[in-house]
């Protein structure tokens, strides 16, 4: 068995990759934001790079370049106020409309990883990385941003073959770049499969 799955460190057996596909939003604990609705569909590219373990306890590099699509509508138009700017009457209008915005993320992290059982584990992973939407919100400017992501899951190894359920929370902002700067908050659901090289 791998160093990835059974956690018997070798030199030449360190990666895992696979796909996740998840799904989130901002009405659901610990958020449950009435002011606006923001759900997220992802797929993920995942890479994990094992760095060390000792005895059940495991530390891995986590890459996850991802496709995101959003779906987001301002619920509250008195959010957007005429201080706002003399085209506040506008936005309101523009952004009370249900829109679908696309985001290209990568978010790079660390996860550390605890051995139950053979062949069940629980992990924590917290991330950050770059990202790019093609739309703006009233909470967050199109263009460059950042999403920040902490997440809690387990995994099941059959073989080389390891399935994972994770439950995560994400912000994205931009760091005063731009405005406006928000931000959008969600709760996620994903499973993962990755395959040990």
């Amino acid at each position: 068995m791998s160093s990835l799955i059974g956690y018997s460190q070798t030199e030449t057996d360190r990666f895992k990759v696979g796909f996740s596909y998840g799904n989130g939003s901002q009405s659901k604990f610990p958020f449950n934001l009435k002011d606006y609705t923001h759900t997220v569909t992802f797929y993920k590219a995942q890479l994990n790079y094992l760095i060390g373990n000792k005895k059940q306890w495991a530390y891995e590099i986590n890459i996850e370049p991802s496709y995101n699509i959003a779906e987001h509508q301002l619920l509250n138009e008195y959010f957007i106020k005429p201080e706002d700017g003399d085209d506040y009457q506008e936005k309101r209008n523009l952004y009370t409309q249900k829109r679908t915005i696309n985001e290209y993320v990568l978010n790079l992290g660390f996860l550390v990883r605890y051995t139950v059982c053979t062949p069940v584990s629980i992990y924590a992973v917290g991330s950050v990385g770059p990202m790019i939407s093609d739309k703006a919100t009233e909470r967050l400017a199109k263009g460059y941003a950042f999403s920040d992501i902490f997440g809690v899951g387990t995994s099941y190894a059959i073989g080389d073959v390891q399935l994972d359920f994770r439950y995560s929370l994400r912000h994205t902002s931009n760091l005063e770049f731009k405005t406006p700067n928000n931000g959008h908050n969600t709760t996620n659901m994903s499973f993962s499969v990755l395959y040990c090289l």
